[in-house]
């Protein structure tokens, strides 16, 4: 996995786009950042948008389910 880091102002989160999930025009995906307590996820196509907001527990849940480890 490649990470692309985007950054809005100074005082947001560090996002981070996995070059895995890019249709060709390297905007349809999402993005996840890292905060105390959460993993926050939103779509790149509308960073300004909605966010989701997981326990680090059930983030990892997820990745391990579709991942399959």
């Amino acid at each position: 996995m490649i990470r692309k880091t985007s950054v809005g102002n100074g005082s947001e989160s560090a996002w981070f786009r996995s070059s895995y999930s890019s249709s060709g025009d390297g905007n349809d995906c999402v993005e996840v950042a890292s905060a105390p307590g959460a993993v926050r996820v939103r779509d790149s196509k509308d960073c300004q948008g909605p966010r989701l907001s997981f326990t680090a527990g059930a983030w990892e849940g997820f990745v391990s389910y579709v991942c399959g480890s």
